[in-house]
């Protein structure tokens, strides 16, 4: 399987959100993970819409145990 990402970065506080869009502005195709679903739902509509991120696919909706 061809790699669909250069990197992974777990996390979207603030540090994750600018390191994920600082990433993408160099070229780098990034896949984001946060425990927190709506908050990835909400970067990808707003901060990082039009860029190369993506997400991991199945997305998994689960919760910490």
């Amino acid at each position: 399987m061809d790699p669909q990402a250069d990197i992974a970065l777990i996390g979207l506080a603030v540090m994750g959100q600018n390191l994920i869009l600082n990433m993408n502005d160099h070229g780098f195709t990034v896949v984001a993970f946060n425990r927190t679903v709506e908050k990835v739902d909400h970067f990808l509509a707003n901060e990082a819409k039009g860029t190369k991120l993506s997400v991991p696919i199945p997305w998994p909706r689960w919760s910490p145990s």
